[in-house]
């Protein structure tokens, strides 16, 4: 599947992907307000590895349940297919599948194009045995790793999971948040359709460096214009994935 898919490595641009994924660390001994508010990059930090979106490509290959059903959802962008839910306790959801992952092929069948039926009719007639997909892992998705100041926050407000603006010289807006970004995940877990003192109360919990999921708020409205917020906050997978 390698010669297939070049990885971004392979393409010679996934260093400035890379760059504003994360935080830039600071030198040792630098000192000073800045190395205070620029998070650190840590191989221990748990929730940077549970969040780390790779833009790689992968094979996946899943089965249906008892129903027939994988317990996806998906959406049809530049003549892409998108997921757009991944269902709790799902196939889908054991696979390893998440919000923003790109569905390249279905058992060798090139999705670049088809419309979200199409894709739908694909999976009801694969084997319910075995459906193997090659999937680009978030194309559209970045990740923000911040450390909180001595009052616990951050340094950014949202509304509906979007973010709406920043706090001068605050941690976020040093490690390159942006506003007009949606919230997906906080270390690593989905909170896509939570609501808004829910989404607080994870990120209050999270310890003193959090990294953030975010995507362009256009994206994420196009994404899930044909799926309503009680279906993603219902049937969404909210749970913390396994390193």
């Amino acid at each position: 599947m390698s010669s297939l898919y070049p990885t971004l490595e392979d393409m010679k641009v996934d260093h400035m992907i890379q760059q504003n994924q994360v935080a830039v660390p600071q030198p040792a001994g630098s000192g000073g307000f800045l190395s205070n508010m620029v998070a650190p990059i840590s191989g221990s930090s748990v929730g940077l590895k549970r969040a780390h979106v790779s833009h790689g490509i992968r094979e996946v290959i899943l089965c249906k349940d008892k129903k027939g059903k994988v317990g996806l959802r998906v959406q049809a962008i530049n003549q892409g297919i998108f997921v757009v839910l991944v269902q709790a306790n799902s196939p889908a959801a054991m696979a390893g599948l998440r919000f923003g992952d790109q569905l390249l092929t279905i058992n060798e069948e090139v999705l670049a194009g088809y419309s979200v039926d199409k894709v739908h009719t694909l999976i009801v007639k694969a084997n319910p045995d075995r459906i193997v997909m090659a999937v680009r892992d978030r194309p559209f998705e970045r990740t923000v790793t911040m450390h909180k100041s001595s009052t616990g926050h951050v340094g950014f407000a949202f509304r509906d999971g979007r973010i709406i603006s920043l706090v001068k010289d605050s941690s976020a807006t040093r490690n390159g948040l942006l506003v007009d970004h949606q919230l997906l995940e906080v270390n690593g877990q989905n909170v896509v359709g939570i609501k808004d003192p829910e989404i607080t109360k994870i990120i209050e919990a999270a310890g003193d460096v959090i990294t953030v999921t975010v995507i362009p708020s256009f994206v994420y409205d196009h994404m899930i214009k044909h799926t309503s917020g009680g279906m993603l906050k219902k049937l969404m997978d909210h749970s913390i994935p396994d390193i």
